[in-house]
Order: structure tokens, then sequence, then C-alpha cells
């Protein structure tokens, strides 16, 4: 099995054919191609000028227009309205840790509260991307949950290294449960959510307050999360040219978040392979057909079963990474945030019970 320990090597090379079975918990039926809607917003974000992450430098993959910008603007040629997420108010804060503050973003729920809540941790391979950008899924999960998010950002690589990023995800964390209660927050129902790299960041704070006897969130959302080391899975071969992510894009975030190929064997990385995943929290874990990281999150399902999680696992078909934002444009988008939904306030309720 190739991991990304050698993915130094992979950078300019083909990888060996190996690897383990994906999960074959969805029983849909895999589609060849993207649904005409994902395909028009793929179709936008070309418009945009968009290129391939791997093509560009630090600086223009920060600047280049985003999946979720192309979203946008099909919705807006479409004429379908923002709704009641679009009323949802916001407050941006500075969270204090030793590293310095975190910006986050405070999405609120109409009400009296106090309010569940979710601490939500943006993708972006953890060098691209901020809390500007993912904005539609605190959105949608507001309106859906009724629940505060506080979508925090961490520090980015190459600027920061690993791990920082993954310090600042628990740093911003144990502020929320610590202080939460003054924007009417119940930290007795948390939970965690993340897409990508912030699936991987969410995943790990929960292991983390497990380990640490913190307060333990009460439900996982893990969107697509970077989930292992294995960049020769059955879905890295084959949606290595997908897009808006593919292989050479992995192994160009790669290059910039780590020091040394060797920290990708660290189990904060390659969640897969941990054998400790007991006692976790209940998690839903949500994958894109056409995406590299597909076997990742679908593996990460598997293991946490083995270790007696109880886990929820969906894979989208038709549909490539960044989908999930994009329920405005996209079915199986809605699809996605109605089954996460369902399953946080599923989990905020049995919480409430038990308090």
């Amino acid at each position: 099995m190739i991991s990304l320990k050698t993915a130094s090597a992979a950078i300019s090379c083909a990888v060996l054919l190996a690897s383990a079975p994906a999960l074959a918990q969805d029983t849909t039926e895999p589609a060849d191609q993207p649904t005409p809607e994902m395909q028009a917003v793929l179709d936008k974000l070309a418009d945009l000028g968009a290129k391939p992450f791997h093509e560009l430098s630090v600086p223009e993959a920060r600047s280049q227009a985003t999946p979720a910008d192309a979203a946008k603007a099909v919705q807006w040629e479409e004429r379908i309205p923002a709704g009641a997420e679009g009323r949802v108010m916001t407050q941006d804060i500075a969270i204090p840790t030793e590293n310095g503050n975190l910006p986050a973003r405070v999405y609120m729920p109409e009400g009296e509260g106090p309010f569940p809540v979710i601490v939500y941790y943006h993708g972006g391979g953890w060098v691209v991307a901020d809390i500007n950008v993912y904005d539609a899924t605190p959105r949608g999960l507001v309106v859906g949950t009724n629940a505060i998010v506080v979508s925090v950002d961490y520090r980015h690589a190459p600027e920061n290294k690993f791990p920082a990023q993954h310090e600042d995800a628990w740093a911003a964390y144990a502020w929320v449960v610590e202080n939460i209660h003054t924007l009417n927050g119940d930290a007795s129902r948390i939970a965690v959510a993340g897409e990508s790299a912030g699936g991987n960041l969410a995943a790990n704070v929960a292991i983390m307050a497990r380990d640490m006897e913190a307060t333990v969130p009460v439900h996982q959302l893990l969107v697509y999360p970077i989930a292992g080391d294995d960049m020769n899975t059955p879905s890295y071969r084959e949606h290595a040219e997908a897009k808006p992510l593919g292989k050479a894009d992995m192994e160009w975030f790669v290059e910039y978040v780590f020091s040394s190929m060797d920290e990708t064997a660290d189990p904060r990385v390659d969640l897969v392979d941990r054998d400790d995943l007991e006692d976790l929290p209940p998690a839903t874990i949500i994958n894109a057909e056409i995406d590299p990281l597909r076997s990742d999150g679908e593996m990460l399902a598997e293991a946490m079963e083995a270790d007696g999680v109880d886990v929820n696992q969906q894979t989208f078909a038709g549909v490539t990474h960044e989908f999930f934002g994009m329920a405005k444009v996209v079915p199986e988008a809605k699809e996605a945030m109605d089954l996460a939904i369902s399953d946080l306030n599923g989990a905020f309720a049995a919480a409430g019970e038990e308090n």
C-alpha cells in the first residue's frame, strides 16, 4: 500500500496498484458522470477561470474562484432565492489561544435558547479557504437544527505547518465549551462538524475530548473527511483526474502542509489505521462518489464501526468534492444536508433527555 509518506515520490511518479477495498454500505448505483446539476456548477467554475490547485502557487490558489462561488453564480442565474438561510444572523468574534486569536463566525438561530451548539471546521486542505468561503453549510445547519453554529478558522500552511491546524481546532473547541453560555448556547449539547480537511479536524477534536476527559461532543458530522495516508485507494485511482479535487491536487496540499512526508503517518492524519476509535460519539459520514477522498470516508466509517461506534455513512452518487454546501442548486446536496440535520437533531434530543 502506498501512503502519503511516499507522496514526495508520487508527486512526480505513478503510484503502485494496491489498496484496501472500499465500503459497500451505500447501494446507490454508481454514476459515471456528474449529475446535470453538479455539472452545471463545474461548468460555471470553469467559466470563472478556476484552475487545478497543483497548477498554481499558494497565493494564486487562495485568490481564485471557488466551488462555492460557482454554486452561488448558478443560484443567481436560476433566480433561486436564499430563503431562511439568507436571514440567519451572524456575529464575528475572535477566539483567544496561546498562538493568537482565531477568527470565528457565530451563526445564531431564532428563539430564546439556550441552544444546542455545533463547532464547524471549514475545508481547503489546510492551505486555502476560510470561514467566508464556507458560509453555506453553517447557514443550512442553523436553519435545520436551530442550533448555534460556531465556524472557526485556524492557522494555514505553508505559513504554519502541521499540526498547527489541529492545535487550533482543539483550542477553539475548548474555548467554545467554556464560553458558549455567554452566547446563549448549551455546552452539554455540543457537536462537531467539518468538511474535507475540516472533517479530519472535527474527528480529531472528538478523539481529544475523549482522551482528555473533557466535554465530549454528542455527535460528529464528517463530510468527505481526510482520514488516511493512502493515495492508492479505489477512489484515488478511479477519480485521480476529478474536479474540483484530483489526486495531483491532494499531493499539492500534502507538499505544503507537512514538513516531512513521515508526518503523514501521524494518527491525527491516518485515522483509518487507528486501533483506538472506541467510545467516540456517533458519527454521520457523508461522501461524494466522484472524489479521491471517498474511500477515506468509507474506510473511516468501517474502522469506527469495528470499534463499536454508531455510524451513519452514505456516499452520494453523481456528485463531487465540495458538493455538500450546494443545497440550493444540487439535489443530492439537499439530501445530504437533510441527513446531517436529522442525525444532529436526534443527538441533541437524546442529550437533552439525559440532562
